[in-house]
């Protein structure tokens, strides 16, 4: 359910990316992250953490010392966080997220997903 939304968003991203509208791939790439980090939590404690600081804690707890998974993807949701931030709370227009950013999100953001099943299975 957790994995099978991470890509739905992650589609979003990519069409949301292809008309411009940039901070709404951005956030899309980081909650399919935050829902593929809950997949991992869930897999592995059989809990549902629903707010953002809490995913974002038990899962750097659950894999700090996982071989499997990349430093820098360790630190997706966190730096990614701040696209959905700009998103959903800056009014300042020169605050806005470029289409690079964007793709990069969305980039690693199918990377962060596509490890995190990996590890689940």
């Amino acid at each position: 359910m957790f994995l099978a939304k991470a890509a739905k968003l992650l589609s979003e991203a990519e069409t949301m990316l292809s008309v411009n509208l940039n901070e709404a791939a951005g956030r899309s790439a980081y909650l399919a992250g935050f829902h593929a980090a809950q997949a991992l939590i869930f897999e592995r404690l059989g809990k549902v953490l629903k707010t953002h600081a809490g995913v974002h804690a038990e899962f750097l707890r659950l894999t700090r010392d996982d071989t499997h998974l990349d430093p820098d993807l360790r630190v997706f949701l966190s730096r990614s966080y701040n696209l959905k931030a700009i998103a959903d709370y800056e009014t300042d227009p020169e605050a806005g997220v470029t289409r690079a950013r964007a793709a990069d999100a969305i980039a690693t953001g199918r990377h962060f997903v596509t490890c995190v099943e990996s590890m689940i299975r």
